[in-house]
């Protein structure tokens, strides 16, 4: 299998061993599953069963980020226990997840689960000399980290712009560094606080994922790391830097980033309105025809969700119902597969195969498609 790799820039070859560690990057329960959420976790279902097929056990943990800004912004304009909220909207997630026939993953821990990891995370990060105290917070120095950018590979100026967009607050007089970024902070007078060596506070929202990481998956080095392209910088950047600075381990062997979702060319987001959500979906189509729209696009060319695709992905699977069960054009795609994940040659190649009458049970069950 060859696979994209985001840091290495260049489609690799994905080695791993039998057991195959995966972490990905999994939701902050504000608000309901939208197709760009159900596209990422699709994608990474296919590769989960195509390595399942070649004989491996995939072992992959998605968080509920339960505790960060955006999630307590959202509760406070609600007025409900940031708590209550994040379990109605894991709740809705879940069952989004089992309605579209994804896999279940080994484990689906909560940021709140790990508040005593993340302590024990930031001691080992301040002990190795990559982290400073400052106005009740503590901040992972950047400067210290040489590597810092292995994954994104952007220059400061861009850095510094995501960082401010994506609620880093470079400007924060506290910091040495603009681009220093929060292990621990104080809580505001409304927000969940723990104590800490440090004060009472709360973690960032980097220090989350690296701490469930290694406490999950018991290895300092993840075979594979995903998520939205959107989450490469600041967050997966600012991952990989503090997990090596904590355990002097390479901290990802190949991430594999999924695509955005555009709704008709423009930026799918709430305050547009325009946000496509899986609940509503799958109780207007069947949720097969649902996946299969999800995987009918290159995994690495952001793309357009519209409301044709529905339909022309119903004629499509009542085609293949008709096909039928059989492994006709299985070599196909189990090769399209091993391509770089290469979805749309997979699905044309089980479109042929249904055409001329073949049975095609097998090669669509390998993408997930349930005839």
């Amino acid at each position: 299998m060859r696979l994209y790799d985001t840091a290495r820039r260049a489609v690799v070859d994905f080695r791993p061993g039998p057991v195959v560690t995966m972490y990905t990057c999994g939701i902050t329960p504000y608000d309901a599953t939208h197709v760009g959420h159900a596209a990422t976790y699709a994608m990474y279902d296919v590769l989960q069963r195509r390595l399942v097929d070649l004989g491996h056990e995939p072992r992959c943990v998605r968080n509920v980020t339960d505790v960060d800004d955006d999630i307590l912004r959202r509760a406070r304009e609600l007025g409900v226990h940031y708590l209550d909220l994040a379990a109605q909207e894991t709740a809705r997630f879940r069952a989004d997840m089992e309605a579209l026939d994804m896999l279940p993953v080994a484990s689906e821990p909560a940021a709140t689960s790990a508040i005593h990891d993340i302590l024990g995370f930031i001691g080992m990060v301040l002990d190795r000399g990559h982290a400073y105290q400052a106005a009740g917070a503590v901040y992972f120095a950047v400067g210290t980290f040489e590597r810092f950018g292995q994954v994104s590979h952007l220059g400061r100026g861009q850095m510094l712009a995501l960082a401010a967009e994506h609620g880093g607050k470079p400007d924060d007089p506290a910091k040495r560094d603009p681009l220093d970024f929060v292990l621990w902070q104080p809580s505001a007078p409304d927000e969940p606080a723990w104590d800490s060596m440090w004060g009472p506070g709360r973690p960032g929202w980097h220090v989350e994922c690296s701490a469930l990481a290694l406490r999950e998956l018991g290895t300092t080095t993840v075979d594979l790391h995903g998520g939205g392209t959107d989450l490469i910088f600041p967050h997966h950047e600012c991952e990989a830097a503090q997990s090596e600075a904590a355990t002097g381990e390479p901290f990802v062997r190949h991430w594999l980033h999924a695509p955005m979702v555009r709704y008709e060319g423009t930026k799918m987001s709430k305050s547009l309105g325009n946000l496509v959500f899986v609940s509503k979906l799958v109780q207007e189509w069947d949720p097969v025809a649902v996946r299969l729209a999800l995987l009918d696009h290159p995994v690495h060319e952001a793309w357009d969700w519209h409301d044709g695709l529905l339909p022309a992905a119903t004629e499509r699977l009542d085609r293949w119902r008709r096909a039928g069960l059989g492994d006709g054009a299985l070599d196909e795609v189990r090769a399209a597969l091993d391509d770089d994940l290469d979805l749309p040659r997979a699905l044309v190649a089980i479109e042929r195969a249904a055409v001329e009458g073949a049975g095609i049970g097998a090669a669509a069950g390998l993408l997930g498609v349930r005839l």
